[in-house]
Parts: C-alpha cells; sequence; structure tokens
C-alpha cells in the first residue's frame, strides 16, 4: 500500500525540523512496507543516511518525533543496514524528498 498524501512543502519542513535535532539525514520516501518493523497500513518508510554519533536510540527518537509532526506512523530505513539484493533495490524505488 502506498503512503497517505501529504503536501510536499510540509513534509520538507517537519523533515528539515528532524535533521535539524538528530544526526540524519532522510533521502525519501520508500513504497510502503519497506520498514519492517512498522505494521500500520498507513506509515510512511524513510530511507536515510546515519550521521556521526546516530545510535539506535537516536534513530527511535526522530522515528517518534516525525510521527508526530506527520501524525502517521514512520519506520527509517538505514542505507548502511541494506544487504545484498535490497541495497540495489530500494535506492530504485525511492521518491526523493
Amino acid at each position: 500500500m502506498n503512503a497517505p498524501l501529504i503536501h510536499r512543502t510540509i513534509l520538507k519542513r517537519h523533515v528539515a525540523a528532524v535533521e535539524a535535532k538528530h544526526p540524519i539525514k532522510l533521502l525519501g520516501l520508500l513504497p510502503r512496507g519497506s520498514a519492517a518493523h512498522v505494521f500500520d497500513d498507513d506509515a510512511f518508510d524513510f530511507l536515510a543516511e546515519k550521521r556521526p554519533g546516530l545510535d539506535l536510540l537516536g534513530l527511535c527518537e526522530a522515528e517518534v518525533e516525525l510521527a508526530g509532526l506527520l501524525g502517521h506512523p514512520v519506520g527509517i530505513v538505514l542505507i548502511s543496514g541494506l544487504k545484498g539484493q535490497e541495497a540495489i533495490e530500494l535506492p530504485r524505488a525511492l521518491d526523493p524528498l
């Protein structure tokens, strides 16, 4: 399923707020279901680059903060965590911000 529609300007503003607070760079939206740890059908799945200083707690905080801003569950997939065929296919499916 695809993520719900949200105005790109609003999405970019919320993404910028999260990036300013956490050492992460959100690259774009992935098809729904890419972040396997988020089960809600109306969630947003993002592909991101890990910046120096990001730990698991910081990644979780970024997900929760962005979910609060968007009003929908959020899953973040780190590009550095992709292996094998996923490392090839997911970046191709990216909808850049």
